[in-house]
Protein backbone atom coordinates (compact mmCIF):
# COMPACT_ATOMS: atom_id res chain seq x y z
CA UNK A 1 0.00 0.00 0.00
CA UNK A 2 2.79 2.36 0.91
CA UNK A 3 4.63 1.72 -2.36
CA UNK A 4 1.46 2.36 -4.33
CA UNK A 5 0.82 5.69 -2.59
CA UNK A 6 4.39 6.83 -3.04
CA UNK A 7 4.16 6.24 -6.76
CA UNK A 8 1.31 8.73 -6.90
CA UNK A 9 3.13 11.80 -5.63
CA UNK A 10 1.42 15.20 -6.11
CA UNK A 11 3.90 16.20 -8.74
CA UNK A 12 3.26 13.08 -10.73
CA UNK A 13 -0.47 13.47 -10.40
CA UNK A 14 -0.34 16.91 -11.86
CA UNK A 15 1.47 15.81 -14.99
CA UNK A 16 -0.67 15.93 -18.08
CA UNK A 17 -0.15 13.82 -21.12
CA UNK A 18 0.17 16.10 -24.16
CA UNK A 19 -3.00 15.87 -26.20
CA UNK A 20 -3.79 16.80 -29.79
CA UNK A 21 -4.70 20.34 -28.68
CA UNK A 22 -1.27 20.86 -27.12
CA UNK A 23 0.45 19.67 -30.27
CA UNK A 24 -1.61 22.00 -32.44
CA UNK A 25 -0.95 24.86 -30.02
CA UNK A 26 2.80 24.22 -30.24
CA UNK A 27 2.63 24.23 -34.03
CA UNK A 28 0.64 27.49 -34.02
CA UNK A 29 3.09 29.09 -31.59
CA UNK A 30 6.00 28.02 -33.78
CA UNK A 31 4.13 29.39 -36.79
CA UNK A 32 3.74 32.79 -35.09
CA UNK A 33 7.44 32.71 -34.18
CA UNK A 34 8.34 31.87 -37.76
CA UNK A 35 6.14 34.71 -39.02
CA UNK A 36 7.97 37.09 -36.70
CA UNK A 37 11.39 35.95 -37.92
CA UNK A 38 10.20 36.24 -41.53
CA UNK A 39 8.89 39.75 -40.87
CA UNK A 40 12.20 40.88 -39.42
CA UNK A 41 14.06 39.53 -42.46
CA UNK A 42 11.52 40.80 -45.00
CA UNK A 43 11.56 44.34 -43.56
CA UNK A 44 15.35 44.35 -43.78
CA UNK A 45 16.01 44.84 -40.06
CA UNK A 46 19.61 43.70 -39.59
CA UNK A 47 22.85 45.04 -38.09
CA UNK A 48 23.75 46.75 -41.36
CA UNK A 49 20.56 48.83 -40.97
CA UNK A 50 21.99 50.46 -37.87
CA UNK A 51 25.48 50.80 -39.32
CA UNK A 52 24.11 52.57 -42.39
CA UNK A 53 22.08 54.89 -40.18
CA UNK A 54 24.93 56.04 -37.93
CA UNK A 55 25.57 59.09 -40.11
CA UNK A 56 21.89 60.06 -40.00
CA UNK A 57 21.84 59.59 -36.23
CA UNK A 58 24.84 61.87 -35.80
CA UNK A 59 23.27 64.45 -38.11
CA UNK A 60 19.99 64.25 -36.20
CA UNK A 61 21.82 64.75 -32.90
CA UNK A 62 23.52 67.87 -34.26
CA UNK A 63 20.13 69.24 -35.38
CA UNK A 64 18.51 68.29 -32.07
CA UNK A 65 21.08 69.77 -29.71
CA UNK A 66 21.02 72.00 -27.82
CA UNK A 67 17.43 71.38 -26.73
CA UNK A 68 15.17 74.39 -26.94
CA UNK A 69 12.77 74.38 -24.01
CA UNK A 70 9.89 76.87 -23.98
CA UNK A 71 9.66 79.42 -21.22
CA UNK A 72 8.74 78.19 -17.77
CA UNK A 73 5.30 79.81 -17.91
CA UNK A 74 4.48 78.35 -21.33
CA UNK A 75 5.80 74.94 -20.30
CA UNK A 76 3.71 74.94 -17.13
CA UNK A 77 0.62 75.91 -19.14
CA UNK A 78 1.14 73.14 -21.72
CA UNK A 79 1.85 70.53 -19.06
CA UNK A 80 -1.10 71.57 -16.92
CA UNK A 81 -3.43 71.56 -19.93
CA UNK A 82 -2.28 68.08 -20.97
CA UNK A 83 -2.69 66.66 -17.47
CA UNK A 84 -6.12 68.28 -17.16
CA UNK A 85 -7.31 66.77 -20.47
CA UNK A 86 -5.94 63.35 -19.58
CA UNK A 87 -7.48 63.42 -16.10
CA UNK A 88 -10.90 64.45 -17.43
CA UNK A 89 -10.75 61.73 -20.10
CA UNK A 90 -9.77 59.07 -17.56
CA UNK A 91 -12.51 60.20 -15.17
CA UNK A 92 -15.05 60.03 -18.01
CA UNK A 93 -13.96 56.49 -18.86
CA UNK A 94 -14.31 55.43 -15.21
CA UNK A 95 -17.79 56.91 -14.90
CA UNK A 96 -18.91 55.25 -18.14
CA UNK A 97 -17.22 51.94 -17.35
CA UNK A 98 -18.75 51.31 -13.92
CA UNK A 99 -22.37 50.80 -15.10
CA UNK A 100 -21.17 48.99 -18.22
CA UNK A 101 -19.02 46.66 -16.10
CA UNK A 102 -21.92 45.92 -13.74
CA UNK A 103 -24.02 44.86 -16.72
CA UNK A 104 -21.13 42.94 -18.30
CA UNK A 105 -20.17 40.94 -15.19
CA UNK A 106 -21.82 37.55 -15.00
CA UNK A 107 -22.68 37.85 -11.29
CA UNK A 108 -24.28 41.32 -11.47
CA UNK A 109 -25.77 41.45 -14.97
CA UNK A 110 -29.54 41.88 -15.27
CA UNK A 111 -29.86 39.19 -17.94
CA UNK A 112 -27.90 37.29 -20.55
CA UNK A 113 -28.90 39.78 -23.24
CA UNK A 114 -27.80 42.76 -21.14
CA UNK A 115 -24.47 41.06 -20.46
CA UNK A 116 -23.96 40.35 -24.15
CA UNK A 117 -24.87 43.93 -25.04
CA UNK A 118 -22.48 45.37 -22.45
CA UNK A 119 -19.65 43.11 -23.59
CA UNK A 120 -20.30 44.10 -27.22
CA UNK A 121 -20.16 47.76 -26.20
CA UNK A 122 -16.79 47.19 -24.53
CA UNK A 123 -15.40 45.48 -27.64
CA UNK A 124 -16.74 48.25 -29.89
CA UNK A 125 -15.14 50.97 -27.75
CA UNK A 126 -11.83 49.15 -27.90
CA UNK A 127 -12.07 48.55 -31.63
CA UNK A 128 -12.47 52.17 -32.77
CA UNK A 129 -9.08 53.94 -32.64
CA UNK A 130 -8.97 57.05 -30.48
CA UNK A 131 -7.59 59.00 -33.42
CA UNK A 132 -10.69 58.20 -35.47
CA UNK A 133 -12.92 59.19 -32.55
CA UNK A 134 -10.99 62.45 -32.24
CA UNK A 135 -11.50 63.16 -35.95
CA UNK A 136 -15.25 62.57 -35.58
CA UNK A 137 -15.52 64.79 -32.52
CA UNK A 138 -13.45 67.54 -34.13
CA UNK A 139 -16.04 67.79 -36.88
CA UNK A 140 -18.84 67.96 -34.32
CA UNK A 141 -17.38 70.08 -31.50
CA UNK A 142 -14.47 71.84 -33.22
CA UNK A 143 -10.79 71.79 -32.29
CA UNK A 144 -9.78 71.94 -28.66
CA UNK A 145 -9.79 69.89 -25.49
CA UNK A 146 -13.39 68.61 -25.62
CA UNK A 147 -12.79 66.37 -28.65
CA UNK A 148 -9.70 64.88 -27.02
CA UNK A 149 -11.47 64.21 -23.72
CA UNK A 150 -14.38 62.47 -25.47
CA UNK A 151 -12.11 60.46 -27.78
CA UNK A 152 -9.81 59.17 -25.04
CA UNK A 153 -12.66 58.72 -22.56
CA UNK A 154 -14.87 56.63 -24.83
CA UNK A 155 -11.99 54.60 -26.25
CA UNK A 156 -10.73 53.85 -22.72
CA UNK A 157 -14.02 52.12 -21.88
CA UNK A 158 -12.77 49.22 -24.00
CA UNK A 159 -10.02 48.51 -21.48
CA UNK A 160 -11.38 49.95 -18.23
CA UNK A 161 -14.84 48.40 -18.64
CA UNK A 162 -13.36 44.95 -19.32
CA UNK A 163 -11.03 45.04 -16.30
CA UNK A 164 -13.79 46.40 -14.07
CA UNK A 165 -16.12 43.59 -15.16
CA UNK A 166 -13.38 41.02 -14.48
CA UNK A 167 -12.84 42.50 -10.99
CA UNK A 168 -16.56 42.30 -10.21
CA UNK A 169 -16.72 38.66 -11.31
CA UNK A 170 -13.86 37.78 -8.96
CA UNK A 171 -15.41 39.17 -5.74
CA UNK A 172 -16.20 37.10 -2.67
CA UNK A 173 -19.96 36.50 -2.83
CA UNK A 174 -20.18 36.12 0.96
CA UNK A 175 -20.58 39.84 1.85
CA UNK A 176 -23.04 40.34 -0.98
CA UNK A 177 -25.13 37.37 0.15
CA UNK A 178 -25.14 38.73 3.70
CA UNK A 179 -26.44 42.08 2.48
CA UNK A 180 -29.09 40.34 0.37
CA UNK A 181 -30.22 38.32 3.41
CA UNK A 182 -31.21 41.54 5.19
CA UNK A 183 -33.76 42.27 2.44
CA UNK A 184 -31.60 44.90 0.74
CA UNK A 185 -32.41 46.10 -2.76
CA UNK A 186 -30.23 45.36 -5.77
CA UNK A 187 -28.72 48.84 -5.54
CA UNK A 188 -27.85 48.33 -1.87
CA UNK A 189 -26.24 45.00 -2.74
CA UNK A 190 -23.98 46.73 -5.23
CA UNK A 191 -23.07 49.62 -2.94
CA UNK A 192 -22.54 47.59 0.26
CA UNK A 193 -21.62 44.11 -0.96
CA UNK A 194 -19.75 44.63 -4.23
CA UNK A 195 -18.23 48.11 -4.39
CA UNK A 196 -16.08 47.90 -1.20
CA UNK A 197 -14.37 44.79 -2.57
CA UNK A 198 -13.52 46.20 -5.99
CA UNK A 199 -12.44 49.74 -5.04
CA UNK A 200 -8.69 48.85 -4.95
CA UNK A 201 -8.89 47.20 -8.38
CA UNK A 202 -10.94 50.10 -9.75
CA UNK A 203 -8.41 52.66 -8.50
CA UNK A 204 -5.43 50.68 -9.81
CA UNK A 205 -7.04 50.29 -13.24
CA UNK A 206 -7.96 53.98 -13.38
CA UNK A 207 -4.41 55.01 -12.53
CA UNK A 208 -3.00 52.62 -15.13
CA UNK A 209 -5.35 54.04 -17.76
CA UNK A 210 -4.33 57.58 -16.81
CA UNK A 211 -0.74 56.59 -17.55
CA UNK A 212 -1.77 55.18 -20.94
CA UNK A 213 -3.91 58.21 -21.82
CA UNK A 214 -0.99 60.51 -21.06
CA UNK A 215 0.93 58.84 -23.87
CA UNK A 216 -2.11 58.82 -26.16
CA UNK A 217 -2.51 62.58 -25.69
CA UNK A 218 0.80 63.04 -27.50
CA UNK A 219 -0.54 61.14 -30.51
CA UNK A 220 -3.82 63.08 -30.50
CA UNK A 221 -1.82 66.30 -30.53
CA UNK A 222 -0.87 65.42 -34.12
CA UNK A 223 -4.54 65.63 -35.11
CA UNK A 224 -5.33 68.81 -33.16
CA UNK A 225 -5.84 68.10 -29.43
CA UNK A 226 -4.42 70.88 -27.24
CA UNK A 227 -1.46 70.45 -24.90
CA UNK A 228 2.13 69.30 -25.21
CA UNK A 229 1.25 66.93 -28.04
CA UNK A 230 -0.01 69.75 -30.26
CA UNK A 231 3.03 71.91 -29.50
CA UNK A 232 5.30 68.95 -30.25
CA UNK A 233 3.50 68.21 -33.52
CA UNK A 234 3.83 71.85 -34.56
CA UNK A 235 7.57 71.80 -33.84
CA UNK A 236 8.18 68.60 -35.81
CA UNK A 237 6.16 69.87 -38.79
CA UNK A 238 8.48 72.89 -38.86
CA UNK A 239 11.45 70.49 -38.59
CA UNK A 240 12.32 72.26 -35.33
CA UNK A 241 13.86 69.20 -33.70
CA UNK A 242 15.42 71.22 -30.88
CA UNK A 243 11.99 72.29 -29.61
CA UNK A 244 10.25 69.01 -30.52
CA UNK A 245 12.74 66.79 -28.67
CA UNK A 246 12.79 69.17 -25.71
CA UNK A 247 9.03 68.73 -25.39
CA UNK A 248 9.47 64.97 -25.83
CA UNK A 249 11.87 64.99 -22.88
CA UNK A 250 9.28 66.85 -20.83
CA UNK A 251 6.69 64.19 -21.73
CA UNK A 252 9.13 61.48 -20.64
CA UNK A 253 9.71 63.14 -17.27
CA UNK A 254 5.99 63.68 -16.72
CA UNK A 255 5.25 60.04 -17.61
CA UNK A 256 7.89 58.80 -15.16
CA UNK A 257 6.58 61.07 -12.40
CA UNK A 258 3.02 59.90 -13.06
CA UNK A 259 4.19 56.27 -12.95
CA UNK A 260 5.87 56.82 -9.58
CA UNK A 261 2.89 58.75 -8.19
CA UNK A 262 0.48 56.06 -9.39
CA UNK A 263 2.49 53.44 -7.53
CA UNK A 264 2.38 55.49 -4.34
CA UNK A 265 -1.39 55.96 -4.62
CA UNK A 266 -1.98 52.28 -5.37
CA UNK A 267 0.04 51.24 -2.32
CA UNK A 268 -1.79 53.77 -0.15
CA UNK A 269 -5.19 52.48 -1.29
CA UNK A 270 -4.22 48.85 -0.76
CA UNK A 271 -2.80 49.54 2.71
CA UNK A 272 -5.91 51.52 3.63
CA UNK A 273 -8.15 48.65 2.52
CA UNK A 274 -6.03 46.15 4.38
CA UNK A 275 -6.28 48.06 7.65
CA UNK A 276 -8.97 47.13 10.11
CA UNK A 277 -12.20 49.00 9.72
CA UNK A 278 -11.54 51.23 12.72
CA UNK A 279 -13.38 51.66 15.98
CA UNK A 280 -17.02 50.65 16.17
CA UNK A 281 -19.64 53.24 17.12
CA UNK A 282 -20.36 53.57 20.82
CA UNK A 283 -23.89 52.80 22.08
CA UNK A 284 -26.23 55.55 20.93
CA UNK A 285 -23.73 56.81 18.32
CA UNK A 286 -25.16 56.85 14.79
CA UNK A 287 -22.02 57.52 12.75
CA UNK A 288 -18.59 55.88 13.17
CA UNK A 289 -16.06 57.84 15.24
CA UNK A 290 -13.48 60.05 13.55
CA UNK A 291 -10.55 57.68 13.69
CA UNK A 292 -7.24 58.41 11.97
CA UNK A 293 -8.25 56.11 9.11
CA UNK A 294 -11.55 57.93 8.56
CA UNK A 295 -9.82 61.32 8.66
CA UNK A 296 -7.23 60.12 6.14
CA UNK A 297 -9.89 58.81 3.76
CA UNK A 298 -11.84 62.06 4.04
CA UNK A 299 -8.72 64.06 3.19
CA UNK A 300 -8.07 61.79 0.19
CA UNK A 301 -11.64 62.33 -1.02
CA UNK A 302 -11.36 66.10 -0.59
CA UNK A 303 -8.05 66.30 -2.45
CA UNK A 304 -9.45 64.12 -5.26
CA UNK A 305 -12.51 66.34 -5.63
CA UNK A 306 -10.32 69.46 -5.74
CA UNK A 307 -8.01 67.96 -8.39
CA UNK A 308 -10.98 66.91 -10.55
CA UNK A 309 -12.55 70.38 -10.40
CA UNK A 310 -9.19 71.96 -11.20
CA UNK A 311 -8.79 69.61 -14.18
CA UNK A 312 -12.22 70.50 -15.56
CA UNK A 313 -11.35 74.19 -15.25
CA UNK A 314 -7.85 73.67 -16.70
CA UNK A 315 -9.14 71.74 -19.71
CA UNK A 316 -11.57 74.60 -20.42
CA UNK A 317 -14.51 72.26 -20.94
CA UNK A 318 -17.80 73.95 -21.73
CA UNK A 319 -21.17 72.20 -21.25
CA UNK A 320 -22.65 74.71 -23.66
CA UNK A 321 -20.21 73.69 -26.38
CA UNK A 322 -21.07 70.04 -25.84
CA UNK A 323 -24.85 70.28 -25.81
CA UNK A 324 -24.91 73.00 -28.46
CA UNK A 325 -23.12 70.82 -31.02
CA UNK A 326 -24.49 67.44 -30.00
CA UNK A 327 -27.21 67.59 -32.64
CA UNK A 328 -24.61 67.38 -35.43
CA UNK A 329 -23.23 64.05 -34.15
CA UNK A 330 -25.62 61.84 -36.11
CA UNK A 331 -24.93 63.65 -39.38
CA UNK A 332 -21.17 63.37 -38.84
CA UNK A 333 -21.31 59.66 -38.01
CA UNK A 334 -23.39 59.15 -41.16
CA UNK A 335 -20.45 60.36 -43.25
CA UNK A 336 -18.55 57.20 -42.29
CA UNK A 337 -21.14 54.80 -43.70
CA UNK A 338 -21.19 52.88 -45.96
CA UNK A 339 -17.57 51.69 -46.19
CA UNK A 340 -15.76 52.57 -49.40
CA UNK A 341 -12.48 51.52 -50.97
CA UNK A 342 -11.75 54.68 -52.92
CA UNK A 343 -10.34 52.55 -55.73
CA UNK A 344 -7.29 51.60 -53.64
CA UNK A 345 -8.40 48.30 -52.09
CA UNK A 346 -5.31 46.45 -53.37
CA UNK A 347 -3.08 49.11 -51.82
CA UNK A 348 -5.00 48.84 -48.54
CA UNK A 349 -4.50 45.07 -48.43
CA UNK A 350 -0.79 45.44 -49.22
CA UNK A 351 -0.29 48.05 -46.50
CA UNK A 352 -2.33 46.01 -44.02
CA UNK A 353 0.14 43.17 -44.59
CA UNK A 354 2.98 45.63 -43.95
CA UNK A 355 1.27 46.73 -40.73
CA UNK A 356 1.04 43.10 -39.60
CA UNK A 357 4.72 42.55 -40.44
CA UNK A 358 5.68 45.67 -38.45
CA UNK A 359 3.74 44.37 -35.45
CA UNK A 360 5.21 40.85 -35.71
CA UNK A 361 8.77 42.11 -36.07
CA UNK A 362 8.39 44.59 -33.23
CA UNK A 363 6.84 41.96 -30.96
CA UNK A 364 9.63 39.47 -31.65
CA UNK A 365 12.49 41.93 -31.15
CA UNK A 366 10.89 43.57 -28.14
CA UNK A 367 9.92 40.23 -26.56
CA UNK A 368 13.49 38.91 -26.65
CA UNK A 369 14.79 42.04 -24.91
CA UNK A 370 11.79 42.29 -22.57
CA UNK A 371 12.25 38.66 -21.47
CA UNK A 372 15.81 39.36 -20.35
CA UNK A 373 15.09 42.75 -18.78
CA UNK A 374 11.85 41.57 -17.17
CA UNK A 375 13.58 38.54 -15.65
CA UNK A 376 16.27 40.72 -14.11
CA UNK A 377 13.57 43.08 -12.81
CA UNK A 378 11.79 40.27 -10.91
CA UNK A 379 12.81 40.26 -7.25
CA UNK A 380 12.75 36.47 -7.02
CA UNK A 381 15.03 36.11 -10.05
CA UNK A 382 17.49 39.02 -9.90
CA UNK A 383 20.81 38.29 -8.10
CA UNK A 384 20.30 41.22 -5.70
CA UNK A 385 17.44 43.61 -4.84
CA UNK A 386 19.53 46.49 -6.20
CA UNK A 387 19.73 44.87 -9.64
CA UNK A 388 15.98 44.22 -9.60
CA UNK A 389 15.30 47.86 -8.76
CA UNK A 390 17.73 49.03 -11.46
CA UNK A 391 15.93 47.09 -14.17
CA UNK A 392 12.54 48.16 -12.80
CA UNK A 393 13.70 51.74 -13.24
CA UNK A 394 14.85 50.97 -16.78
CA UNK A 395 11.39 49.60 -17.59
CA UNK A 396 9.72 52.70 -16.13
CA UNK A 397 12.01 54.93 -18.19
CA UNK A 398 11.32 53.03 -21.41
CA UNK A 399 7.56 53.09 -20.76
CA UNK A 400 7.76 56.86 -20.49
CA UNK A 401 8.92 57.19 -24.11
CA UNK A 402 5.88 57.82 -26.36
CA UNK A 403 6.07 55.48 -29.32
CA UNK A 404 5.05 58.25 -31.68
CA UNK A 405 8.11 60.27 -30.70
CA UNK A 406 10.30 57.20 -31.14
CA UNK A 407 8.78 56.67 -34.58
CA UNK A 408 9.57 60.24 -35.59
CA UNK A 409 13.17 59.83 -34.42
CA UNK A 410 13.60 56.56 -36.32
CA UNK A 411 11.96 58.03 -39.42
CA UNK A 412 14.60 60.77 -39.39
CA UNK A 413 17.42 58.28 -38.78
CA UNK A 414 16.40 55.29 -40.92
CA UNK A 415 14.10 57.07 -43.36
CA UNK A 416 10.40 56.75 -44.09
CA UNK A 417 9.00 53.24 -44.02
CA UNK A 418 8.18 50.23 -41.87
CA UNK A 419 11.65 49.83 -40.35
CA UNK A 420 11.15 52.99 -38.31
CA UNK A 421 7.77 51.78 -37.10
CA UNK A 422 9.06 48.34 -36.15
CA UNK A 423 12.00 49.74 -34.17
CA UNK A 424 9.79 52.25 -32.36
CA UNK A 425 7.27 49.58 -31.38
CA UNK A 426 10.05 47.20 -30.34
CA UNK A 427 11.23 49.71 -27.75
CA UNK A 428 7.66 50.26 -26.62
CA UNK A 429 7.27 46.49 -26.28
CA UNK A 430 10.18 46.40 -23.85
CA UNK A 431 8.37 48.82 -21.56
CA UNK A 432 5.03 47.01 -21.39
CA UNK A 433 6.05 43.38 -21.87
CA UNK A 434 9.06 43.79 -19.57
CA UNK A 435 6.78 44.93 -16.75
CA UNK A 436 4.27 42.12 -17.37
CA UNK A 437 7.09 39.55 -17.48
CA UNK A 438 8.56 40.77 -14.18
CA UNK A 439 5.14 40.74 -12.52
CA UNK A 440 4.36 37.23 -13.82
CA UNK A 441 7.66 35.87 -12.51
CA UNK A 442 7.11 37.45 -9.09
CA UNK A 443 3.60 35.97 -8.83
CA UNK A 444 4.68 32.31 -9.11
CA UNK A 445 4.26 29.90 -6.20
CA UNK A 446 7.42 30.31 -4.06
CA UNK A 447 6.97 26.88 -2.46
CA UNK A 448 7.85 25.18 -5.72
CA UNK A 449 10.97 27.34 -6.00
CA UNK A 450 11.93 26.43 -2.42
CA UNK A 451 11.39 22.73 -3.14
CA UNK A 452 13.72 22.79 -6.15
CA UNK A 453 16.27 24.88 -4.27
CA UNK A 454 16.20 22.38 -1.39
CA UNK A 455 17.52 19.68 -3.74
CA UNK A 456 20.74 21.67 -4.08
CA UNK A 457 19.82 23.34 -7.37
CA UNK A 458 21.55 26.57 -8.31
CA UNK A 459 19.86 29.87 -9.27
CA UNK A 460 19.74 29.02 -12.97
CA UNK A 461 18.28 25.57 -12.27
CA UNK A 462 15.62 27.09 -10.01
CA UNK A 463 14.80 29.66 -12.68
CA UNK A 464 14.43 27.19 -15.56
CA UNK A 465 13.06 24.32 -13.47
CA UNK A 466 10.54 26.08 -11.22
CA UNK A 467 10.05 29.79 -11.90
CA UNK A 468 9.85 29.93 -15.68
CA UNK A 469 7.51 26.93 -16.18
CA UNK A 470 4.97 28.49 -13.80
CA UNK A 471 5.08 31.85 -15.56
CA UNK A 472 5.01 30.39 -19.10
CA UNK A 473 1.21 30.51 -19.57
CA UNK A 474 1.08 34.14 -18.46
CA UNK A 475 4.01 34.98 -20.73
CA UNK A 476 2.26 33.43 -23.74
CA UNK A 477 -0.90 35.39 -22.99
CA UNK A 478 1.01 38.64 -22.48
CA UNK A 479 2.95 38.06 -25.71
CA UNK A 480 -0.24 37.71 -27.74
CA UNK A 481 -1.74 40.72 -25.97
CA UNK A 482 1.35 42.69 -26.95
CA UNK A 483 0.92 41.59 -30.58
CA UNK A 484 -2.66 42.88 -30.41
CA UNK A 485 -1.44 46.22 -29.04
CA UNK A 486 1.32 46.48 -31.63
CA UNK A 487 -1.07 45.92 -34.54
CA UNK A 488 -3.18 48.83 -33.34
CA UNK A 489 -0.12 50.99 -32.68
CA UNK A 490 1.45 50.15 -36.04
CA UNK A 491 -1.72 51.39 -37.70
CA UNK A 492 -1.44 54.76 -35.99
CA UNK A 493 2.31 55.18 -36.44
CA UNK A 494 1.73 55.29 -40.18
CA UNK A 495 0.45 58.81 -39.56
CA UNK A 496 4.04 60.03 -39.16
CA UNK A 497 5.43 58.02 -42.08
CA UNK A 498 6.39 54.86 -40.21
CA UNK A 499 4.82 52.61 -42.81
CA UNK A 500 1.65 50.57 -42.94
CA UNK A 501 -2.01 51.29 -43.41
CA UNK A 502 -2.04 54.31 -41.11
CA UNK A 503 -0.98 56.57 -43.96
CA UNK A 504 -4.22 55.80 -45.79
CA UNK A 505 -6.19 56.43 -42.61
CA UNK A 506 -4.78 59.93 -42.21
CA UNK A 507 -4.88 60.74 -45.92
CA UNK A 508 -8.54 59.67 -46.18
CA UNK A 509 -9.50 62.04 -43.38
CA UNK A 510 -7.63 64.90 -45.01
CA UNK A 511 -9.47 64.49 -48.32
CA UNK A 512 -12.79 63.78 -46.53
CA UNK A 513 -13.12 60.20 -47.79
CA UNK A 514 -14.66 58.95 -44.56
CA UNK A 515 -15.93 55.72 -46.16
CA UNK A 516 -12.29 54.74 -46.69
CA UNK A 517 -11.61 55.47 -43.01
CA UNK A 518 -14.37 52.99 -42.12
CA UNK A 519 -12.89 50.37 -44.45
CA UNK A 520 -9.47 50.74 -42.84
CA UNK A 521 -11.03 50.45 -39.38
CA UNK A 522 -12.90 47.28 -40.33
CA UNK A 523 -9.77 45.69 -41.79
CA UNK A 524 -7.74 46.43 -38.67
CA UNK A 525 -10.61 45.28 -36.45
CA UNK A 526 -10.84 41.94 -38.27
CA UNK A 527 -7.09 41.43 -37.88
CA UNK A 528 -7.12 42.27 -34.18
CA UNK A 529 -10.12 40.01 -33.55
CA UNK A 530 -8.30 37.12 -35.23
CA UNK A 531 -5.35 37.66 -32.89
CA UNK A 532 -7.72 37.94 -29.92
CA UNK A 533 -9.42 34.63 -30.75
CA UNK A 534 -6.04 32.98 -31.24
CA UNK A 535 -4.90 34.30 -27.85
CA UNK A 536 -8.02 33.02 -26.08
CA UNK A 537 -7.62 29.58 -27.63
CA UNK A 538 -3.90 29.33 -26.86
CA UNK A 539 -4.37 30.43 -23.25
CA UNK A 540 -7.05 27.79 -22.76
CA UNK A 541 -4.89 25.04 -24.27
CA UNK A 542 -1.72 26.05 -22.38
CA UNK A 543 -3.55 26.03 -19.06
Amino acid sequence: MRVESSSRTPSAATLKRPGPGSTVALMVALGVLGAGIWSVADLGIEPSTFVDSVHNAVDFSSRMLPLDFPGLGELATLTGQTLAIVLCATLLSVLLSIPVAVLAAGNTSLSRSSRFGARALIVAARAVPDVVLAIIFFRVFGFGALAGVLAMGIHSVGMVGKLYADAIEQIDEGPRSAVRATGASRWQELVSGVLPQVIPAFVATGLHRFDINLRISVLLGFVGVDGIGLAMATAFRRLDYQRGMALALVVLLVCVLVEVLSGVIRRAVLSAEGTAGGATPRPGQVTPPWTARRIRRTVYAGVTAFVVLAAIWGADLSPGQFFGSLGDLGQTVGLFWPPETGGIFDALLADLLITIKIALAATLIGAVLAFVIGSLAARNVAPTPAIAQLFRNIIVGVRGLPELVLAIVFVVITGLGPVAGALALAIGTIGLLGKLTADSLEEVDPDIEHAVRATGAGPWQVYFGATLPQAAPAFVGNLLYQLDVNIRSATLLGIVGAGGIGFHLLNATRVLEFGVVTTVMLMVFATVMAVELLAVWLRRVVR
